[in-house]
């Protein structure tokens, strides 16, 4: 019998088959060993990583390099990842292009049954290179999103959503991996476009200030490319090891726009986590400067009694999570708002990488999956995508447990989480806030 027959038939009879390996103990629901995405501890057969930012990348730099097992990823990943871990094996990696498929004999550790996957690469938008994981086979259907955004008029989004359906074909995701980093209602983001362009009006609103702008070390490349573009601005400062990045990613090869030497531009994108009150203060003593914050991650901690948390110093303000306990965190930025200054000289706008909550609830409109399980437990406003979710899922059950792992997942080993008897319901239950984010790991780091 073929593996994954197109006819509705044949799927039903995969699924079957993948019930059967269940009860011998193959599967989500018993073995471990399998396939791991964005966990590279070792003990898998197979390893996906969804792209290069740092909290994916655990273990890939371990001492003496990555030898565990064969590695997928973008082409675009594969290109980029010795130039950030150079004891990667080359021969190791196996570069899945979007909407490419590539099948997997694995065996069963646990009783050496042989068990079959085809897992399809979607591109998932959030930064160059990043993939989402589909898994079909002997395991069920599993959708791992790692971190995305597909905004809702885009055409490269209706495409990414188009190769989904496309491999899809018809069946149903038993577990939906998802990135939960924006599930809340109060977090709409506006498309990047439109925050792009409000990004250059401040820009042209400061024609005799130097300008700093925060970014990753791998991402907003569209950005600063807009910058470019609309400000006709041929040169932005980026540090050596970025514009390595840029040159790697196939974009500026005429070197023409992107330059390390400041003498050359007031414009300037440095790292994200150099970007703070004291540097804007110590720059501004030499000339005038502003600093430009794209991201929809909050920069600003209030407590309920709007006293700011000591020794958090940032550029902005953030989103308001209403119904809280009494010493929890009070956010109170719309980000729909217009760009404000929220700090002498800086401002920060909420361009997103991440997709916000109506991006989500499209996203499970669009998959249906039987069950949700979200990828992120340490967001700085944690909420289980089940809280919101539930009614789109077929199992229609809902956990108020969290995931155990923040990042990174052993795909073969995690099972929807039931609700216990006792437990909260979505009405019961209070908002989780998490002190502390991603940022301050970062700056800890």
């Amino acid at each position: 019998m073929p593996l994954f027959p197109s006819s509705p038939k044949g799927q039903n009879s995969n699924r079957r088959r993948a019930r059967e390996l269940r009860r011998e103990g193959v599967g989500p629901a018993m073995d471990e060993g399998l396939v791991s995405v964005d966990k590279f501890s070792g003990g898998s057969q197979a390893y996906f990583l969804t792209h290069l930012h740092q909290d994916h990348t655990r273990g890939l730099g371990a001492a003496g390099g990555w030898r565990h097992g064969p590695l997928y990823c973008s082409p675009v990943t594969a290109r980029l990842l010795p130039t950030r871990f150079p004891g990667v094996d080359a021969s190791l990696l196996r570069p899945l292009a979007p909407g490419a498929s590539a099948s997997l004999s694995l065996s069963s550790p646990s009783t050496g049954r042989a068990v079959s996957v085809v897992v399809t690469a979607i591109p998932a938008l959030h930064c160059p290179g990043s993939l989402m994981y589909l898994f079909r086979g002997d395991l069920g259907c599993m959708l791992y999103t790692g971190d995305f955004r597909w905004e809702l008029r885009c055409k490269r989004a209706r495409a990414a959503k188009k190769a989904l359906l496309d491999a899809l074909a018809g069946d149903t995701v038993d577990v939906l991996y998802l990135d939960n980093t924006y599930c809340h209602p109060s977090l709409s983001f506006p498309p990047r476009p439109i925050v792009a362009e409000q990004i250059v009006n401040i820009i042209r609103a400061h024609p005799d200030h130097e300008i700093i702008i925060g970014v990753d070390t791998l991402g907003k490349e569209d950005l600063l490319l807009h910058i470019s573009r609309a400000l006709q601005t041929k040169v932005i400062w980026v540090w050596p090891q970025r514009l390595q990045t840029i040159h790697l990613l196939g974009i500026d090869d005429n070197q023409e726009i992107f330059t390390t030497q400041t003498s050359l531009t007031r414009i300037r994108a440095v790292p994200r986590y150099s970007l703070t009150i004291e540097s804007l203060d110590a720059l501004n003593t030499v000339c005038p400067t502003i600093g430009i914050m794209p991201s929809g991650i909050p920069w600003l901690w209030k407590n309920s009694k709007g006293k700011a948390k000591s020794g958090v110093k940032s550029p902005a303000k953030s989103i308001r999570c209403k119904g809280l306990d009494e010493g929890a965190i009070e956010m109170d930025y719309d980000p729909l708002s217009p760009p404000k200054l929220f700090e002498k000289d800086s401002y920060s706008l909420p361009y997103s990488e991440h997709a916000c909550f109506a991006e989500l609830e499209n996203f499970m409109l669009i998959v249906r999956p039987s069950t949700v399980i979200g990828i992120v437990s340490t967001s700085f406003c944690y909420v289980n995508p089940r809280h919101h979710f539930s009614h789109l899922c077929a199992d229609n059950v809902y956990s108020d447990k969290t995931p155990e792992k923040n990042k990174g997942k052993d795909i073969s080993v995690l099972t929807p989480k039931k609700r216990q008897n006792g437990s909260k319901t979505p009405k019961d239950r209070k908002i989780r806030i998490v002190y502390g984010s991603r940022v301050t790991m970062k700056r800890k780091e």
